[in-house]
């Protein structure tokens, strides 16, 4: 893509986004056909944001995810300084097309992990983690039709990126834990909605953490020290609406918890 095609494209979603409204597809002249090219027009929309990268999700990492979206694997996408809050917080549902909460382990980093040749193992990964957080994620689309616009339409939209709730980082030592078989669950005004588990994300959070390393790697982008990635839901997009209190439970890691405003 050109220039002024990545920048035009950019302008669009961005717009869009600020207008809380929502597109057929991106034009043809600007429209992204490979995923390269849609983490450029992403990475456009980042910069017209003027905010900060507080740090990254994974979208689609269980086959559920994939078929709601459209897609035949995972997706990156930033996560906004402005719309990343701490556990307890007050959530806008706005025009929310997607309207669904999702319960994810997410991950500190304690240093870069800059774009390199070699693949990163899961071990080097995980040795540049500092902690292990219970989290949230809000996602939406400004795609009417989210699941028609295919994945390098999905990554230039921030892979569906909205908002974002971390929780306190877990205060026990996850390392020796089997993160694969850790239980999880997702609470909508004090009731039990989805029960999940770590498997759910790519077989193992570790693995989807590992999978965005490289995926970035792969598209030139640093995952940098103090950011956050957020793995993905371990459970079944719960569904809400303003008023509603959701909670994600992740047993002795902890909990985040969110209310849905207006």
């Amino acid at each position: 893509m050109e220039n002024s095609a990545i920048e035009g494209a950019a302008k669009l979603i961005w717009d869009t986004w600020q207008a809380n409204d929502r597109i057929g597809a991106l034009p043809v002249a600007c429209r992204p056909t490979s995923r390269q090219e849609g983490y450029d027009v992403q990475a456009a929309v980042a910069r017209l944001s003027g905010q900060a990268i507080y740090g990254w999700k994974i979208a689609a990492t269980s086959q559920a995810g994939q078929k709601h979206i459209g897609v035949d694997g995972p997706l990156a996408g930033r996560l906004l300084e402005n719309r990343a809050y701490k556990s307890g917080a007050s959530i806008p549902m706005g025009n929310n097309l997607m309207k669904v909460a999702e319960a994810e382990f997410a991950f500190r980093m304690a240093r870069d992990l800059p774009p390199r040749a070699p693949a990163y193992t899961t071990k080097e990964v995980l040795d540049a983690v500092t902690s292990l957080h219970p989290a949230i994620e809000i996602p939406d689309s400004r795609y009417r039709d989210f699941s028609k616009a295919g994945a390098a339409q999905l990554i230039a939209d921030n892979a569906c990126a909205s908002y974002f709730v971390l929780g306190p980082a877990t205060t026990i030592d996850w390392r020796p834990h089997h993160l694969a078989e850790h239980p999880v669950s997702a609470w909508v005004n004090g009731k039990r909605a989805r029960d999940g588990k770590g498997a759910n994300v790519l077989g193992d959070p570790r693995f989807a953490l590992t999978w965005i390393v490289n995926e970035l790697s792969a598209v030139g982008e640093t995952l940098r020290a103090g950011q956050v990635v957020t793995t993905g839901t371990c459970v079944m997009p719960v569904e809400i609406a303003p008023g509603d209190h959701v909670v994600a439970v992740f047993g002795v890691f902890g909990r985040a918890e969110a209310r849905i405003s207006p």
